[in-house]
């Protein structure tokens, strides 16, 4: 059996995934964008008989993190903090931006180039720099120990759609490449963990999205920048 956890929970009114991710030896895991129900997350966890040892930040957007968005007050990284005080895991590039959505001090966050990787029992997290929909945008590559692997998209890569790149931060060109040359080159069968529920199934793979997800199949950045007027990318 592999010595991965990971689950997948649907909170909040905007249908975002929470993941746990963590070591079937050893008991330890990480919460991927905990928010909106903090002490539910954390009562999981207790169910569970999972220790907590981080947090890992998709992005610096409240609906993932925490704070203030379109009137909703939402709750996120600092009420983990005061609950249970754990690093908060962050692209160097997004730093920033979680300090001033969340109010974290920096000596909360601890910062990470693109490729970093953290290992949890026999399982390794692979952190991916997938900039586009912010600047620090990242994806969480999880290699099982075995034939199948999986990637925590966040709001980079949704099954059929991806993120939009018209908020503060969002940059086209490197949502193309992160869609088109990062994760297109993970291997088909890496099974697809997106960050909102907007799709009529929880989970894709990587091979899937190459031949359904048009915003993947793109050859030409012309093209593509048409298409992102088409249809729905959320997030």
């Amino acid at each position: 059996m592999s010595d991965l956890i990971l689950q997948q929970l649907e909170t909040g009114p905007m249908a975002n995934y929470v993941y746990v991710i963590g070591s079937r030896r050893t008991r330890e895991c990480l919460l991927i964008d905990p928010a909106w129900d903090i002490d539910g997350l954390l009562a999981h966890l207790d169910r569970e008989g999972l220790t907590l040892k981080g947090a890992l930040a998709t992005h610096y957007h409240p609906d993932h993190i925490g704070g203030r968005i379109f009137g909703l007050d939402i709750e996120g990284l600092p009420a983990l903090m005061t609950r249970r005080p754990v690093p908060v895991h962050v692209n160097k590039h997004e730093a920033d931006g979680v300090a001033q959505v969340t109010g974290l001090s920096r000596t909360d966050l601890v910062t990470h180039e693109g490729g970093d990787t953290i290992e949890l029992g026999d399982v390794t997290i692979r952190l991916m720099h997938t900039p586009g929909h912010t600047p620090g945008s990242q994806c969480f590559y999880v290699e099982r120990g075995g034939p199948e692997q999986a990637v925590v998209s966040g709001d980079t890569l949704f099954i059929g759609a991806c993120g939009r790149v018209d908020l503060p931060g969002g940059d086209p060109k490197a949502l193309y490449e992160s869609l088109t040359q990062k994760l297109a080159a993970l291997p088909a069968g890496t099974v697809l963990y997106p960050g909102h529920n907007y799709a009529e199934r929880p989970t894709s793979t990587i091979g899937d999205q190459m031949q359904t997800n048009q915003f993947m199949r793109m050859r030409s950045f012309d093209d593509w920048k048409r298409l992102m007027g088409v249809g729905r990318m959320g997030g």
